[in-house]
């Protein structure tokens, strides 16, 4: 005893003392050569006495450690470098030819289980001569009276400790790979077995399935598996004893999450159509957690939880307490359920995400991914990951040039309405829109676009589930009464125990809300609203509808105005009536001149019948119809001057005699150019229908004069400048009506009728109607852009003076000083947009310019 732990004390002992230590010591070393080279005759029967006698002398500990040390370089030499060697070929293969393995179909089970079965068996032979020396040192001490000198449940750790050590500082850098392609494989068998019974059902009919539904006909493939569990549970089982617990777990781990990954993009893929969370829910529970449940069982680990004690069920999603074909799971179990479940709502609400500026382009039909994002992120919490991408997404994808201000407004409109289904209180929608509106300030169409699309019969409903030609105000007057209902049916009438059961169910907002705006602000989103906010005050919007709403009447050709009565009526409750008054009295101008211009026909129509110039009148009242407006409250009319036929103008003189005499004092002032003519024009092979403006009615109808007509003669006859002939006529020109040829001036062609087919085959549109679409120039109606110009150009010497003697201004500056001084009429009562708007002009123009945000004059 003294001698282990004092050399010293070797001093005291004989030469024959030391000499018998010597020879026990050789003994020793020979038997444990003998014993690990597998040779059970005689090493048996002499070690003990020989581990007898070394211990007497305190060398318990000094033969356990040559013993465990031999046991360690045997397996070196016999077990690891052998199983190593199965693999070199894979090793020190190149990427390439590294590829060419994953392919192989029987690699690597094949070498993977015959190597682990090899080296295993080598362990437990070395483990059986690890027991035999165990068994030895245990009946010494139980003939001895002496202290107990080993410990032998820490000797077999030793040489557990030792294999491990010796596996881990010889691994190769590739094995994980190896093991981790190994159960890729074996799972997608596993799957594949699955997938060839009920499982296909997953993929369909998922949306309607209760939360209790039977999974019972799932299980039918597991027992079928089994014999490829115990397979996959062997190879396991032999990895643990290595000491490849950890490695083992991550690769199985990991080909399980691969697995799930690649069915998550199976079942979504780019169809957002169907819901796939309760399908995704279902197989999970079907294939890898069934697997785990029977792995572990065959390990040995513990796989069913205590009957007494209550399950632990996931936060991800309401689930029954007992799983299919499994029970009541353990502890275990119950976290792999959630690392799976938490994993696949991860992984589809990344897929979602990363496809979110399509899903919203389909939207409402892609209202079931929508759905599933949001229950996704109910769960997962990363909201911020989906405004980040999002915001990107529409900075590349839509917030460029090339993109039309309808198609941003349509995608913002949609953008609205799912990220409400998303975040009912609009946190995210805040953020999100900011860029999209900033972006449509900086467009000079974006009011006009915004008008069409709340107005027009097919703007903004294209996919929506309300009825066909109803327009974008009348779906959001819609949405708006349902959420005044729920909104009434939530905070109106509630007794005191619903007002309880609402405050246990409020929630605070996510961190990423505006604190300075409450949760009561956010809960009624108002698509409306957002949209004025776009443009900055609602009599902008109201200006631009005015307009629109004049060129529209102004340009019927009856007087059907059933749509812009009910549109108006929709206005009206959102903006007020006080804000929508002119357009009230564009309306009833146009329901006035229907009764008057019916009064008008049936008086004048007998007297003209009647008259002595009967013969005179080449056109008949009834193709007459009057639009008879009050131009004070109509937008300022575009005035062209107009030569129009005798015989027209003759018609027009007597229609407002006659409406003199019936609504004294009051007079006609005809605005020629303004209206529709339809024609129907007549050659010698074809005839050809138009609807088109006066002017262009008045150039056809000189050709009925003469065949043929230069530019000045005939803008002369009309009335009208030579450019201006030269641009409307194009138009009869591409109907293959005219054509030109060149005259006696660069300036002055000659413009020709085509009276056959024959002689000029251009476009063929015989007993066609044709629609004359007018350009931008030529509307009726002095565009809201023109008005502000011209209403600004009083403000335009002041601005100029301030900028003389400030030298430079802000914009801020100049608009607070025009709001401080310019109070007299003409008042300033221009918002910052519009000011902002007048000055670019006055740069356009070189009369200003702009630097470092400051204005100043041109030098």
């Amino acid at each position: 005893m003294t001698m282990l732990f004092d050399p010293g004390a070797l001093d005291s002992l004989s030469e024959d003392a030391i000499s018998d230590i010597l020879h026990d010591w050789a003994h020793f070393c020979s038997l444990t050569t003998s014993l690990l080279s597998h040779s059970q005759d005689g090493p048996h029967s002499h070690l003990e006495p020989t581990v007898a006698s070394l211990c007497n002398r305190g060398l318990a500990f000094l033969l356990q450690d040559h013993f465990l040390l031999s046991l360690e370089e045997a397996f070196k030499r016999s077990a690891v470098k052998k199983f190593w060697q199965q693999f070199d070929s894979y090793f020190d293969a190149s990427a390439i030819e590294k590829a060419k393995f994953h392919v192989q179909e029987s690699w690597p089970e094949e070498i993977l289980s015959k190597s682990l079965e090899q080296l295993c068996s080598e362990k437990r032979s070395q483990e059986n001569c690890l027991l035999l020396l165990i068994e030895t040192l245990k009946s010494y001490e139980q003939s001895s009276k002496g202290e107990r000198d080993t410990d032998h449940p820490q000797l077999m750790s030793r040489y557990q400790l030792m294999v491990s050590s010796v596996l881990l500082t010889t691994l190769p850098w590739d094995f994980p790979d190896v093991l981790r392609i190994y159960f890729k494989k074996k799972l997608e068998e596993l799957n594949s077995m699955m997938a060839d019974g009920d499982n296909d059902e997953l993929e369909i009919n998922t949306d309607n399935f209760p939360n209790d539904a039977d999974y019972s006909h799932m299980d039918t493939s597991m027992y079928e598996c089994n014999g490829l569990v115990m397979q996959i549970g062997k190879v396991v089982s032999d990895l643990r004893s290595l000491g490849f617990t950890s490695m083992a777990e991550d690769a199985y781990s990991s080909a399980i999450f691969l697995l799930l990954k690649s069915k998550v993009n199976k079942l979504a893929g780019d169809d957002y159509r169907v819901p796939v969370l309760w399908s995704l829910k279902k197989w999970i529970r079907a294939v890898p957690l069934q697997f785990l449940h029977d792995l572990l069982g065959y390990l040995g680990d513990s796989i069913e939880g205590e009957k007494d004690s209550p399950s632990v069920k996931s936060p991800l999603a309401s689930q029954p307490s007992s799983v299919p074909g499994i029970g009541i799971p353990s502890e275990a179990l119950v976290r792999w359920q959630l690392r799976l479940e938490y994993f696949a709502y991860e992984t589809l609400q990344d897929l979602r995400i990363g496809k979110l500026f399509e899903i919203i382009v389909d939207y409402p039909d892609s209202s079931p991914a929508i759905e599933d994002l949001k229950r996704c992120l109910e769960y997962t919490g990363q909201h911020s990951k989906l405004v980040d991408s999002f915001i990107s997404s529409l900075k590349y994808r839509l917030l460029t040039a090339g993109a039309s201000t309808n198609d941003i407004l349509h995608q913002y409109v949609s953008t609205i309405k799912a990220l409400r289904t998303i975040d009912p209180a609009g946190v995210f929608l805040e953020a999100v829109g900011e860029p999209i509106r900033d972006y449509l300030r900086g467009r000079k169409d974006t009011i006009k676009c915004i008008v069409t699309m709340l107005t027009d019969g097919t703007g903004g409903n294209s996919g929506s589930s309300g009825n066909a030609g109803d327009s974008l105000l009348e779906e959001l007057n819609r949405d708006a009464e349902n959420q005044d209902g729920a909104e009434f049916e939530e905070d109106g009438g509630t007794d005191e125990k619903q007002a309880w059961l609402n405050a246990e169910r409020w929630e605070p907002d996510p961190v990423e809300a505006d604190p300075l705006k409450g949760s009561r602000n956010r809960r009624k989103i108002d698509i409306l609203e957002l949209m004025v906010g776009i443009i900055g005050s609602k009599d902008q919007l109201v200006n631009e509808y005015r307009v629109m709403l004049a060129e529209k009447l102004l340009n019927k050709s009856d007087y059907d105005i059933d749509s812009e009565i009910r549109t108006l009526e929709l206005l009206k409750i959102h903006f007020g009536e006080s804000s929508m008054q002119k357009c009230e009295i564009m309306l009833n101008d146009l329901i006035d001149s229907k009764r008057t211009n019916a009064n008008i026909k049936a008086t004048l129509g007998k007297s003209v019948a009647t008259g002595p110039e009967q013969g005179e009148i080449d056109v008949s009242l009834d193709i007459l119809d009057a639009t008879i407006i009050s131009s004070n409250f109509w937008p300022p009319i575009q005035e062209e001057e107009l030569n129009i036929p005798s015989s027209v103008d003759r018609l027009l003189s007597d229609y407002g005699k006659r409406f003199h005499e019936i609504k004294a004092p009051r007079k006609l002032m005809w605005k020629k150019n303004l209206g529709t003519v339809k024609l129907e024009l007549q050659f010698e092979d074809r005839s050809m229908q138009f609807t088109v403006s006066p002017v262009h009615a008045a150039i056809i109808m000189q050709f009925q004069e003469k065949p043929s007509w230069n530019s000045k003669s005939l803008a002369a006859e009309i009335g009208m400048p030579a450019d201006a002939l030269n641009r409307r006529i194009a138009f009869w020109i591409s109907k293959g009506v005219l054509t030109e040829s060149a005259g006696t001036g660069p300036d002055d062609p000659i413009f020709t009728i085509v009276d056959s087919m024959s002689d000029f085959n251009k476009n063929g549109l015989a007993s066609e109607g044709c629609q004359l679409m007018e350009e931008e120039s030529e509307r009726s109606v002095a565009s809201v852009e023109e008005q502000l110009i011209k209403e600004m150009t009083v403000f335009e010497k002041f601005i100029l003076g301030l900028l003389t003697n400030y030298g430079t201004a802000t914009l801020d500056k100049i608009h607070n000083t025009l709001k401080m001084f310019c109070t007299s009429e003409p008042t300033y009562d221009k918002s910052l947009h519009q000011l902002q708007s007048f000055l670019s002009d006055l740069i356009s123009e070189e009369k200003l310019e702009m630097r470092d945000g400051l204005y100043s004059l041109k030098k």
